[in-house]
């Protein structure tokens, strides 16, 4: 055991008794021999022929072959005229695939393997310390690394170690400087792992050239307690030293990097689940390096199957461009499918042993048109896939849909599937996605491990309000009747249910324009953003309102004018505004084209795209904002975004996904990513991040889905016969023949509702139609998409699909006949005008006071059971108010008009009544989160006791408050516990109990220690 502030010597010698057992120069202890004591050895130098040679006759190679062996590696090893990353880029390609040798004229070359990687007790390992280097040339000083880790006399290793005093960051400090041209740089050319530790942190390791933030902790159980020896025996154990350097390393565009301990486990993880041909989910937070675990896979699983092929597929253009590039920096050849013919051909071709494919190369085939590319296929027409394929799917919860996957078998029935995820399967995937892939491989990392580890950084929240007003009731009502003259009660009621929404309220200029003030107002006063090193995205509600923001920007004469761009997946085309001109004014699409074409000109939106992307990424000065809708929620890694502005109702993946846009780790001037919320989305973000952190979603295994998937066909069964029994049901009072003439009759008013008697019952019965003919098609079409689980046979389905199409028919001919049916086009620049002129809206407030608090200690302080403290109003309602108020309008106006046609017969009424609800609204979600602040902060304070100095931690407190405030046992038991919990103790048995043995040490009390061990629990810090 180590004392603290015992001398580095002490601590380097318990090193060395770790690695070789003594320093007899046998081998020991882990497995490696001590070389001995280098300080005052002359010639000191990353590769010793000495030891080298003497492996290499061992391995049978002959002594000319030998030398020109080492005379190779030694020249590459010498880094002259090139940089430190490509010299070691050079030598550890010679390390890891050998030098063919040719042993003399005209003779076959001979490959000399200088590690031997499959087994790593056959090497030559050997330790050596205080090892003196001379500096490259007369101006340059020497060093003395602490520990040199030499493999068959080759320097793969450099340890520095420092006393449990002196913080490990010096001892990183001292290997940077090493690495400098004014000290012992050439040395480095070799060296693959760089280690600094202390007794007090244990270690850190990077390659060369990390700077300081960037070193990673190595995470992993052990009975050990000691950091130090820990860490020490878990990655200098020769086989896992080894394997780091041969399957984790990558030369990634200049950044040399080692995998972090969840990139490492997560692929052994996979190794064992491929070995055994059994797919799965890797699931890995946003933000931890999930592109180089699919990279790491794909070269290990190239290497073990010679035949083995890597196919990955990702449903997002940015995702795609991303993979390939992530492959190509590391040095893999990747081919990139660009179209379905493309894509077919690549899988034929079995010198392209990587390929990337967008989803839709697989799913935008028309019904039978799969069937017949897979008979093309099967008779030759077209090449079959060769090779033995592992299929890697990005993004699995979107991307795992039945037809796909079942397309995706049928072209690569052998393949193996491995889904990957940076977001927890939820409840209502688990069907498809056990169906598609199998269970989770190797253990869920979550956000806040990520956090907690310094892989992302933790999130902060404030929920911003703009209230609105209507500004002239009378003028919104005489421009609707000036508008809609002519039409009839439900065509109006039509026209209100579009437009007289919460979205449309929300989607106002006037309050469009206090958003981009609010934005450009931060551009000028957050530092991170006013300093020119980070920017941010805003997420827009649709594509017309981010072509509304994009506009005001660029007029607003502020810094962001030239500074912003729309990055949308509109794409301007002919077909997109044919039919859209009334004569009327402008519509949506007509000003999303005119925008798009007034900004693109003849620059195509993929050239402008790429553009903008480049400038966000590489030079945020050039670019500071970027307007989005749905693009560049995932798989758009810019470290230089550090505020996401929402404006848009989203939930579980796509919202924790969007906010993770703003994890990424950038230098010291970026500690959180922040949020900025414009649509009360707090209750959504709280649950989402609550659901990425616990353990709620861990128990995924087969069994659990198998009466899920039953169940599911089972439904859909049920629902069919439900929804064409009403169907039928419905047209039974139609009478006979049923042509167009008896079922106008029933249903519309041919001579006009004000003659017609039985006008409000007709128009109870076109609500009907209209609502049981869509409910029959959805219904059928969740069947027919599944027929193989269905109780119906292919006649029964051929014959529903005929009367659904007759439905459909009906209602549209109806809809059409009675007049109830609108023409949205010619209406739509008058509602935009009213939205746009009588709806104002009043600057911003922050409404939240949860900025000065992270997400992750929202979460581990209340979480999302904080609702449970709410007053009886709050509590329970989950749903987002806005969300809540616009369908609760909607169902008022499709429920009501037919039976009392003067309701909301005024749509000023309706649009005052939005408006009130939604400040109703914003009023009880700012109490919400002021309810929240107050629980967190007592939380995180103790609830306003008073507590003595050393009671400074939630932990602690909560052991003072269930100690009978015994400050004296309160420490003891804090400390005791501190220095016992093993690593991942909660729920493991036998770890539970050691901490419980320590709690009785101090307590007789059995139910005091029973409710310790549960606030122990509780508290993360322990």
């Amino acid at each position: 055991m180590s004392k603290i502030g015992e001398a580095e010597r002490k601590a380097q010698n318990r090193v060395i008794d770790l690695l070789c057992g003594d320093k007899s120069g046998t081998p020991g202890g882990l497995g490696w021999h001590y070389l001995g004591d280098w300080q005052k050895r002359e010639g000191n130098a990353n590769i010793e022929p000495s030891l080298l040679r003497p492996w290499l006759e061992a391995r049978g190679y002959a002594p000319e072959v030998i030398t020109q062996a080492i005379t190779r590696l030694e020249r590459e090893a010498r880094m002259e005229g090139t940089k430190l990353y490509e010299a070691n880029q050079s030598f550890y390609d010679m390390l890891r695939y050998g030098v063919a040798i040719a042993p003399g004229p005209g003779e076959a070359p001979v490959t000399v393997r200088f590690v031997d990687w499959g087994n790593a007790g056959t090497n030559d390992l050997g330790v050596a310390e205080e090892v003196s280097i001379k500096g490259k040339d007369a101006k340059a000083w020497n060093k003395r690394p602490d520990l040199v880790l030499y493999v068959n006399g080759i320097a793969l290793g450099v340890v520095e170690l420092k006393k449990s005093t002196v913080g490990v960051g010096t001892g990183i400090r001292q290997t940077l400087d090493n690495q400098r041209p004014e000290f012992i740089r050439h040395f480095f050319t070799t060296v693959q792992i760089n280690f600094a530790g202390n007794d007090s942190e244990g270690l850190r390791y990077a390659p060369i050239q990390t700077p300081q933030p960037y070193w990673l902790a190595w995470k992993e159980e052990s009975k050990i307690s000691a950091r130090l020896d820990r860490d020490v025996t878990q990655m200098m154990a020769p086989t896992r030293f080894l394997e780091l350097i041969h399957d984790f390393t990558l030369f990634d565009a200049g950044i040399k990097k080692i995998a972090r301990p969840n990139q490492y486990f997560a692929v052994k993880a996979a190794q064992e689940r491929v070995a055994a041909r059994e797919g799965g989910i890797i699931w890995q937070t946003q933000g931890s390096g999930k592109s180089l675990i699919m990279v790491m896979l794909a070269r290990w699983i190239r290497e073990a199957f010679p035949d083995g092929r890597i196919l990955v597929v990702t449903d997002r253009k940015e995702l795609d461009s991303q993979i390939e590039d992530v492959f190509g920096n590391t040095g893999d050849k990747v081919r990139r499918a660009r179209s379905g013919n493309d894509l077919m051909a690549a899988l034929a071709d079995p010198t392209d042993r990587i390929i990337c494919s967008l989803v839709h190369k697989f799913g935008k085939k028309e019904e039978g048109e799969l069937e017949s590319l897979i008979s093309d296929i099967q008779n030759a027409n077209i090449g079959a896939p060769k090779g033995e394929f592992f299929v890697f799917i990005d993004e699995a919860h979107r991307t795992q849909s039945g037809k796909l996957a079942k397309a995706m078998r049928k072209v690569l029935p052998k393949a193996m599937f491995i889904g990957f995820t940076g977001t927890p399967l939820l409840r209502s995937d688990k069907g498809t996605s056990l169906e598609t892939f199998g269970p989770y491989i190797g253990k869920p990392y979550r956000f806040d491990e990520a956090v907690e580890d310094g892989v992302v950084l933790d999130l902060r929240y404030e929920a911003r309000d703009i209230d609105q007003r209507i500004s002239a009731p009378d003028k919104i009502d005489a421009w609707f009747e000036a508008k809609t003259k002519g039409l009839t009660p439900i065509a109006k009621a039509t026209l209100k249910q579009r437009w007289g929404t919460l979205q449309r309220v929300l989607s106002s200029r006037d309050r469009l324009e206090q958003i981009a003030n609010d934005i450009i107002l931060d551009m000028e006063m957050k530092p991170r953003l006013n300093a020119g090193m980070g920017n941010a995205m805003l997420v827009a509600g649709s594509i017309p309102e981010a072509c509304e923001l994009f506009e005001i920007f660029r007029k607003s004469g502020s810094i962001l004018a030239d500074k912003c761009a729309i990055v949308t997946s509109y794409k301007r085309a002919a077909p997109e505004i044919t039919g859209e001109e009334t004569g009327m004014g402008e519509t949506e699409k007509q000003r999303v084209h005119r925008v798009y074409t007034d900004l693109l000109g003849d620059t195509s939106e993929e050239e402008y795209e790429e553009e903008a992307l480049r400038l966000f990424k590489k030079e945020p000065g050039r670019m500071k904002l970027l307007i989005v809708v749905s693009r560049l929620l995932t798989g758009f890694d810019a470290p230089t975004a550090t505020y996401i502005y929402i404006d848009k109702q989203m939930r579980d993946h796509g919202l924790f996904q969007a906010i993770c846009r703003v994890n990424r780790l950038d230098g010291d001037d970026k500690d959180f990513g922040y949020i900025v919320d414009y649509k009360d989305l707090f209750r959504n973000i709280e649950s989402a991040v609550d659901d990425y952190t616990s353990e709620a979603f861990d128990a995924f295994d087969k069994e659990d889905v198998e009466g899920l998937i039953t169940d599911r066909a089972e439904q859909a069964d049920t629902d069919l016969r439900t929804a064409r029994d009403a169907w039928l049901g419905l047209l039974d009072a139609v009478e006979q023949p049923k042509g167009d003439e008896e079922l106008f009759a029933y249903f519309s008013s041919p001579e006009g509702i004000e003659s017609d008697p039985d006008a409000e019952e007709k128009a109870r019965r076109r609500q009907a139609l209209y609502k049981l003919a869509g409910r029959y098609a959805r219904a059928y079409t969740n069947v027919a998409a599944e027929p193989d689980g269905s109780d119906f046979n292919e006649l029964e389905l051929a014959e529903m699909r005929k009367e659904v199409e007759h439905a459909i028919g009906i209602r549209d001919a109806v809809r059409l006949h009675s007049g109830d049916a609108v023409d949205m086009k010619l209406y739509e620049p008058a509602m935009r005008h009213l939205i746009d002129n009588y709806i104002r809206a009043d600057d911003s407030q922050v409404i939240s006071h949860l900025d000065d608090i992270s997400l992750i200690d929202l979460v581990e302080s209340k979480g999302a059971k904080a609702e449970d403290d709410l007053p009886a109003p709050s509590k329970g309602k989950r749903e987002n108010v806005a969300e809540a108020i616009e369908n609760n309008v909607r169902k008022l106006i499709i429920d009501e008009t037919p039976v009392n046609p003067k309701f909301y017969e005024k749509m000023s009424e309706l649009l005052t009544d939005l408006v009130a609800q939604r400040r109703s609204g914003a009023i009880e979600y700012a109490e919400y989160l002021e309810k929240i602040a107050e629980l967190v902060r007592a939380a995180k304070s103790g609830h306003g006791n008073t507590y003595p100095e050393s009671m400074k931690s939630p932990g602690q407190k909560a052991l003072f408050d269930n100690l009978g405030q015994d400050e004296a046992l309160a420490r003891r038991v804090d400390q005791a516990v501190r220095a016992t919990a093993p690593h991942g103790w909660r729920g493991h048995t036998m770890k539970e109990k050691k901490v419980r043995r320590c709690l009785e040490a101090e307590i007789s009390d059995p139910d005091t220690v029973d409710t310790l061990l549960q606030i122990l629990k509780n508290h993360g810090e322990y």
